[in-house]
């Protein structure tokens, strides 16, 4: 099996991405939620695949983030793990699952790791997150980081809104990522901030920066699966390419279905099965014509 852009035998780690950073070398990251998107996005080459927390919303159908629980994650967490073979796999750890004490955090992480397939995860939060990381990372679990937008804390933040506008905003970016690259995360996924400060925190880490809305200079770049293929609902982030609309496809290949069978277009002979010509010939002079004929 040939894999676009990079050997299909080279499985992706977390050294895989420092190393990529240090060559600038940009990561690929995508989203995946099932085992046939993981699959296509793995054979296509992808270095980075999160099993995230939007799956609430792209696959579930919840309003935000917040409801999607452990056992929906893991879920979906082993589906992709069937999938993928040769990226680095990161599971999201959704919210509650972290925000009660650091042994809930590590046992929740552990499970990512035993029962879903999880090569790390990735938990939302700067220095404030600090000691609960490190728990984690002692249990040799490695983890990525996430500031700036961070949609766990919609309702603190009032909405999905730009973060790092201010000085003082910008400082505390700054100050967050500094203190997670100091902790030993993996990876910093920055979202929704502005692409001078991103490239300021990918300049000032060793940690290789992922960004989503945060500009061309992070080292890698991270979109949600749904958004990049046309499958959402209701009009896509400003940071969003639609690099296809499978939306679209889907539903004219759907409306098409329909015509045909209430046109009796399908299926069609071609399209059926047949008894076998004895089997044929037997069962024709058992039916109730035959049987008449006979009389």
């Amino acid at each position: 099996m040939s894999v676009t852009g990079g050997d299909s035998r080279h499985r992706i780690s977390v050294q895989s991405l420092r190393e990529k950073k240090c060559k600038r070398e940009p990561i690929v990251s995508l989203t995946a939620y099932d085992y046939a998107t993981a699959r296509l996005a793995d054979e296509a080459g992808v270095d980075f695949i999160l099993v995230g927390d939007s799956l609430a919303q792209v696959v579930l159908g919840y309003e935000n983030t917040l409801p999607v629980t452990m056992e929906e994650m893991l879920h979906h967490m082993r589906a992709v793990r069937r999938a993928v073979h040769r990226a680095l796999l990161v599971a999201d750890m959704p919210f509650g699952s972290y925000h009660c004490g650091k042994r809930q955090a590590v046992e929740n992480a552990v499970r990512f790791v035993k029962d879903g397939g999880a090569e790390a995860v990735k938990i939302e939060g700067g220095a404030s997150r600090i000691a609960l990381i490190r728990q984690i990372l002692d249990a040799e679990i490695p983890v990525v980081g996430h500031i700036g937008l961070t949609p766990q804390s919609v309702h603190r933040m009032g909405g999905y809104k730009v973060q790092g506008k201010t000085a003082a905003a910008i400082d505390a970016l700054l100050a967050s990522a500094v203190a997670l690259d100091r902790a030993g995360v993996s990876a910093l996924v920055l979202e929704g901030i502005p692409r001078e400060v991103a490239a300021r925190i990918s300049g000032e880490v060793a940690t290789p920066t992922i960004g989503i809305g945060a500009g061309p200079e992070c080292d890698g770049q991270i979109l949600v699966f749904h958004d990049l293929a046309g499958l959402t609902f209701h009009a896509p982030p400003k940071f969003v390419r639609r690099f296809c609309n499978a939306g679209e496809l889907i539903s004219e290949a759907i409306r098409s279905y329909c015509d045909e069978v209430r046109g009796g277009g399908f299926p069609s002979d071609a399209e059926s099965y047949h008894l076998p010509r004895e089997a044929g010939r037997a069962n024709a002079e058992t039916t109730p014509a035959a049987a008449a004929s006979r009389k």
